[in-house]
């Protein structure tokens, strides 16, 4: 029978793209490497163009794209974004064409940052692409979008432009709050509570269904975002903003407060996709103990955040801890040869 929450979300339209359940593993040799019982919320295997958090985000945006008739999709995000990406694959297999905005966040990037991960799956499903010099302005680039749907428009074109900034409903968020039903569903059946739940906060999508997710669930269990493109003080204004609206579509304006919100900027610097030993420490730990695959941007600071936060005594040792792994697979090729120098300790055999 669908949960009330279940009821409150239906009434948003939705197309399904996700491989869904997806899995809640153990993660044993890694959680006792740092002093942790450590679960891992597999959502880089959601399916659809190597998955990750963007399809799950996806659905309720492109839902409305649907139900608006759009036939063309127009979305902003970084150059190895993998929102756009995924967005690319899935605006194939609903007959849309894809128009991505690449914005500039990343300095003093190199040949094959411009060329492989991502951007080579953006080309590989045929999405149109364009630059947009700019990699800090939301409002801006949002902006340039609305006028390159309109530019379509005139030309017969029905455009559907999803939007990044904050001053927007945040559609993609709804995902989230269905996945935090999910993750609490699969943890009751094996009779498992988590202490803490560490995840990515950026465009705050995740973070934010997250938490009124498992607010409106009843569960008080602390979500610690760790910051990975800007300072703790911003991103809790932006969590705050978005959880807010999200909360209201959903009909529980008030089911979170202001201190649940938490964003930890510890290990962001040197900014947005950009790599500190921090992270590489986190890349190679997970790899090596666990065979799990972090990416630079995302995952491997989000796993430096909680390897922080265990060590600093935030999160105390022995905690059962939820990692949600949000994917971004592919911006590991694009940093091959920042990883590739890093990784000459791993001897090479003979013959």
């Amino acid at each position: 029978m669908p949960s009330p929450l279940t009821n409150a979300i239906d009434k948003f339209p939705r197309v399904r793209l996700g491989h869904v359940p997806t899995p809640l593993d153990a993660a044993p040799r890694l959680g006792a490497a740092l002093g942790i019982e450590l679960w891992i919320k597999r959502d880089d295997c959601t399916g659809l163009a190597m998955g990750g958090n963007k399809v799950r985000q996806l659905e309720f945006p492109l839902g409305e794209a649907q139900y608006r008739d759009a036939d063309t999709l127009l979305i902003t995000s970084a150059v190895q974004s993998n929102y756009v990406r995924v967005a690319a694959a899935a605006g194939r297999r609903l007959g849309m064409e894809t128009h991505i905005q690449l914005e500039e966040r990343v300095p003093d990037v190199d040949a094959l940052y411009r060329s492989s991960g991502n951007v080579l799956l953006d080309r590989l499903f045929g999405a149109t692409l364009h630059s947009f010099p700019v990699g800090e302005d939301e409002p801006a680039a949002d902006a340039s979008l609305d006028l390159l749907a309109q530019s379509l428009a005139e030309e017969g074109r029905r455009p559907y432009v999803i939007h990044l900034a904050p001053a927007h409903p945040p559609l993609g968020a709804l995902g989230y709050v269905l996945a935090a039903e999910e993750t609490l569903a699969q943890a009751r059946s094996i009779d498992l509570e988590f202490d803490a739940v560490v995840c990515p906060t950026g465009s705050a999508l995740t973070h934010a269904g997250l938490l009124v997710g498992f607010r409106a669930l009843g569960k008080k269990v602390p979500v610690f975002g760790i910051c990975v493109r800007r300072d703790t003080g911003s991103q809790v204004v932006r969590v705050s903003k978005v959880a807010e609206q999200l909360a209201s579509m959903i009909d529980r304006p008030e089911v979170f407060d202001a201190d649940d919100i938490t964003a930890f900027d510890g290990v962001l610097a040197p900014g947005y996709g950009r790599i500190n030993d921090a992270v590489r420490e986190a890349i190679a730990l997970a790899a090596r103990q666990e065979g799990l695959l972090l990416d630079p941007v995302y995952t491997g600071k989000t796993m430096a955040g909680l390897i922080d936060h265990v060590r600093s005594g935030i999160i105390p040792a022995g905690s059962r801890v939820l990692f949600v792994h949000t994917g971004g697979l592919p911006a590991i090729f694009a940093y091959g040869d920042r990883l590739g120098s890093w990784l000459s300790d791993v001897p090479w055999g003979e013959g």
